[in-house]
């Protein structure tokens, strides 16, 4: 068996962001004479070889490929592309190992996808990717979005809910030929990426565009993020979003989302607000419940009508954010209550998409994709692929 070079153990760990502590306990290392970190650092010390089965357990526990243990030093650090968040102090550091691996397992799935449609001569490149500017006004990029997308907003509005109105801009999206994925952890609820950290993320290939929204936002918020990250792939720059609106790149999606979903001739209606702080969150609450987008939509449109100050629309998205985090606790004890809950492979296919799921479904039958490779691209088990693509 090759040497294993101790530096990578260290490095594969930590860029799980994983501690001695966690990584022994995932790990089942330890015992009545020696703790599990204590047995951990023997071997990132060098002082004893790790065996192929404690190998296999540290590439399932840091999300990494088993030839990866064999390499002769540590990989230089994965590209996440742009970053075009602003995060306060420290939460880069904090949020960073899983964010990477979120990303890389992005990328990787990008490149299987790719392949695929190499493989079976449908990898046309999509003329749309990195086709606008910054120079562009915000309003010319919305409407040959929409254009593109064949967008109409009264269908949108239609929808029994603010789900189903997601799921009609992601299948328009869908059908250009860009992945929508819905992913906010790496695969438990310990791993959960608020959206302080991210709000979405934006691959932008010519050939099998990704983008990922972050499935822990309030799902009223999902079809803005989606446009938003749209706006990304328009402009062909790769890369993470955030909640902040500081950078002019992040300004400018933010600008071309929000007029696709609420055009500017409607805020008329708001035009005349005053009075107290309880009425204007009532008139904003009723005003984004009838449109289908979110509190925090409207509150940054009268930011830019200069309607509200920054300091009242601070407090405004503050409050929002408080409603929606008691409204989702409250749905999260309802749901405990409940015996049973949603099928395995309903949300599973809702979060890798409808696209994903039929070019995979594809790629099996032609014998294109083994099953450990059907399972990296949608995020399961080798063994869940046929059951999730329905192939027999």
């Amino acid at each position: 068996m090759p040497l294993v070079n101790p530096n990578i153990l260290v490095w594969a760990r930590e860029s799980a962001g994983l501690g001695l502590d966690e990584a022994a306990k995932a790990l089942q290392l330890g015992g009545v004479r020696q703790s599990g970190p204590e047995a951990l650092e023997e071997y990132e010390q060098g002082r004893k070889p790790p065996s192929r089965p404690l190998l296999l357990k540290m590439a399932k526990a840091y999300r990494r490929p088993l030839l990866t243990f064999y390499l002769q030093q540590p990989p230089v650090r994965s590209e996440r592309g742009e970053d075009f968040r602003t995060l306060p102090g420290g939460r880069e550091f904090e949020s960073g190992p899983k964010l990477d691996a979120l990303v890389r397992d992005v990328f990787v799935r990008q490149r299987l996808v790719k392949s695929i449609l190499e493989d079976t001569d449908e990898a046309e490149p999509l003329n749309f990717v990195g086709s606008i500017t910054l120079a562009k006004p915000a309003d010319y990029a919305a409407k040959v979005i929409c254009e593109r997308l064949s967008f109409d907003l009264n269908e949108f509005r239609r929808k029994k809910t603010v789900e189903e109105s997601f799921n009609y801009i992601r299948g328009l999206t869908e059908k250009l030929g860009v992945f929508v994925l819905l992913i906010g952890n790496l695969g438990t609820h310990h791993t959960a990426l608020s959206t302080d950290i991210f709000r979405g993320f934006a691959l932008a290939e010519k050939v099998a565009p990704f983008i990922v929204v972050n499935d822990q936002d309030a799902k009223v918020a999902w079809s803005f993020t989606l446009l938003h990250e749209l706006a990304h792939i328009w402009l062909g720059r790769t890369g993470l979003s955030g909640a902040d609106f500081e950078q002019k790149i992040e300004q400018f999606c933010n600008d071309i989302a929000s007029d696709i979903l609420l055009p500017e001739v409607e805020m008329e209606e708001l035009r005349h607000l005053g009075g107290e702080r309880h009425e204007l969150v009532l008139a904003v609450s009723d005003f984004a419940s009838r449109r289908k987008v979110s509190r925090a939509l409207v509150a940054y449109r009268l930011l830019k009508r200069r309607q509200i100050d920054r300091k009242q629309w601070s407090d405004l998205t503050e409050e929002f954010r408080r409603s929606w985090e008691a409204e989702r606790a409250r749905k999260k004890e309802q749901v405990a209550d409940v015996a049973g809950g949603p099928n395995y492979y309903v949300v599973k296919r809702h979060r890798v998409g409808n696209a994903l799921v039929e070019i995979t479904r594809r790629a099996i039958a032609e014998g294109c994709v083994t099953p450990t490779k059907a399972g990296r691209i949608l995020g399961v088990r080798p063994t869940n692929v046929q059951a999730l693509v329905g192939v027999a």
